[in-house]
């Protein structure tokens, strides 16, 4: 059988061990061809190809339910269930996303794209089936260093007294995106080189029965494990200890760079250099920082890379760079904690796992203590995946009883604003890296962010105001340039810099005006922009006020300048607004 040829899992069922290992190195070869053009989760994907094709030559999917964890290594899965052709057809390679996608298929159960949650999401599947009566088989996938984030250990312990037949597969790559960090690894490690009879074992001791898979990746090996277990009626952890990047040489030897990657070079597995980002100028402002005070620490939940610390970074910056794992909420109160010691963190993260954290930002630092937050990743030019969008995190942060956000709009300014967050803001303090490409806009940003004012970037002379946060002010003097040479209207133009409050001053003055327009690069519903319109309207004679952002919607693979279109955000569209 060719890989093209199947179009379910049941096509593979009838095959013999010998049958299925050309396949399995057909469907890599497919995989890596897509991957090197496109880019993708690569070394995840190669590293659990056998154990998927396992799965579902053993398991009666989609009777039998399987939760992936994360859901990024499931190209493979996908290619099984009927979705071969938008991996082998360059024409069709958009057809699917890079998660599981219930929209997709009946084989994908859920939309998922945040760790840790396969467990807990599948024991919700295990104890619907006992209520019903019912008799399918459920498994969930967890790896990649997911086992560190608290919902799995949560989602752990409560499904070892489900009592019946429920399976966890363990992917054992000894890799997150970055290494492993904590102490649960040690303990793999240990069962790992004890082939797992180690005595220290996690599983056994919360109640689950136990196997272990010494390689992983042997298609002969994962069949019979899962044959010995699928019908055991009780909880049962498999330990598959596998290569990330199996069979792809440049992702074995490299499994940090591979773990997503964009387009490479097949032969070689290299890929173009990219551009300095935000990212680069944060790693290396902090490590300047660290350097000259041994009290600074920076923080991340198991995503160096995306923060800007490579590992030669992480090297240089040593014991003041912490990562505690897949784990938000234990960075996020360990920051507490740790400026309550004295210390000085700072947490790098994305801005759709920071919504991880909601309580411990509240609670443990709103309420009890002082931390940086830098935030990566939000707005329209972050991540475009439905289940990674960076809309949310205005909303959600600069609403939070005590909680300073402010919105850098280049390179300048963001550096100011991140030193005052570390050695002059009082309480805790969040920055947004302005997305896109690196904007500059040299100036004198030495300031008290403790304060509201906003800055007036285009005085104007006219009726008309548009307030441009963070990455939008561009934007904003764009609109403002057409309204003055297609309208003749001198517009002007505020950067607000803090969006978690008001400049009294600024409000006042925007009184004057007849129309006002609030562009924000996140979701308009509990944005910026409606705190600018109902202080406005609380007035006498109150302007007319558009706000202009986000929408409050799970946009999925969008493209951003088709995005901003529809929601108005071109600076054509906004000049047309202060038409009289």
């Amino acid at each position: 059988m060719k890989a093209t040829d199947i179009t379910s899992p049941a096509d593979i069922r009838s095959l013999s061990i010998a049958e299925l290992r050309p396949l399995c190195a057909e469907l890599r070869d497919i995989l890596l061809s897509k991957l090197s053009a496109r880019g993708g989760h690569a070394g995840p994907n190669l590293g659990f190809l056998e154990p998927t094709v396992a799965l579902h030559y053993v398991f009666d999917t989609p009777r039998d339910k399987i939760v992936f964890d994360v859901s990024h290594q499931t190209y493979v899965h996908k290619m099984l269930t009927g979705r071969i052709a938008a991996f082998a057809d360059p024409t069709r390679y958009a057809e699917v996303t890079g998660y599981t996608n219930p929209a997709e298929s009946p084989y994908d159960l859920f939309s998922i794209g945040h760790t840790s949650t396969s467990v807990s999401l599948a024991s919700g599947l295990a104890l619907a089936r006992d209520l019903r009566g019912g008799h399918e088989r459920v498994v969930a996938v967890i790896g990649d260093g997911s086992l560190s984030g608290g919902q799995a250990f949560e989602a752990l312990d409560y499904a070892a007294e489900l009592h019946s037949n429920f399976i966890v597969v363990v992917n054992d790559n000894q890799m997150s995106i970055a290494p492993n960090h904590g102490g649960l690894y040690d303990d793999l490690r240990a069962l790992r080189e004890s082939n797992g009879t180690a005595p220290r074992n996690i599983f056994r001791s919360l109640g689950y029965d136990y196997v272990y898979v010494p390689y992983g990746n042997d298609l002969a090996s994962l069949i019979e494990a899962f044959e010995y277990v699928k019908d055991a009626g009780r909880p049962v952890v498999v330990h598959l200890n596998t290569m990330k990047g199996e069979g792809y040489a440049p992702a074995e030897r490299n499994k940090e760079r591979f773990h997503y990657s964009g387009p490479f070079d097949r032969a070689t597995g290299d890929s173009p250099a990219a551009p300095e980002g935000y990212t680069d100028i944060f790693a290396e402002h902090m490590i300047e920082r660290m350097a000259a005070d041994p009290a600074m620490v920076t923080i991340t939940a198991g995503t160096p890379g995306a923060i800007g610390f490579t590992p030669a970074r992480r090297e240089r910056a040593g014991r003041q760079f912490v990562d505690v794992g897949i784990a938000e909420e234990q960075a996020v109160s360990m920051s507490s904690g740790l400026a309550k010691g004295g210390a000085r963190p700072v947490f790098g993260v994305c801005a759709t796992f920071l919504q991880r954290a909601y309580d411990q930002l509240s609670q443990d630092c709103c309420i009890n203590g002082h931390a940086v937050f830098n935030i990566f990743y939000g707005g329209v030019w972050g991540m475009t995946d439905a289940t990674h969008l960076g809309f949310f995190d205005v909303p959600m942060v600069a609403n939070i009883p005590g909680m300073c956000f402010l919105e850098p709009t280049c390179r300048e300014e963001y550096l100011a604003m991140l030193d005052w967050a570390i050695d002059h803001a009082t309480g805790p303090t969040a920055v947004r890296v302005p997305g896109g490409a690196i904007v500059s806009r040299p100036g004198d940003y030495a300031r008290d962010y403790s304060r509201t004012g906003w800055e007036t970037v285009r005085p104007g002379a006219g009726d008309v105001a548009i307030v441009g946060a963070g990455s939008f002010l561009p934007l904003a003097l764009d609109a403002a340039a057409l309204m003055a040479s297609q309208h003749g209207i001198d517009a002007a133009v505020y950067n607000p810099r803090r969006v978690d409050t008001l400049d009294p001053a600024a409000i006042e003055s925007l009184r004057l005006c007849r129309l006002v327009i609030t562009l924000e690069d996140n979701s308009v519903e509990g944005g910026f922009g409606q705190k600018v319109a109902a202080a406005l309207a609380a007035g006498k004679d109150a302007p007319e006020v558009r706000v202009l952002g986000l929408p409050a919607a799970f946009a999925d693979r969008y493209r951003p300048a088709d995005l901003l279109a529809s929601r108005g955000l071109t600076p054509e569209a906004i000049a047309d607004l202060a038409k009289p």
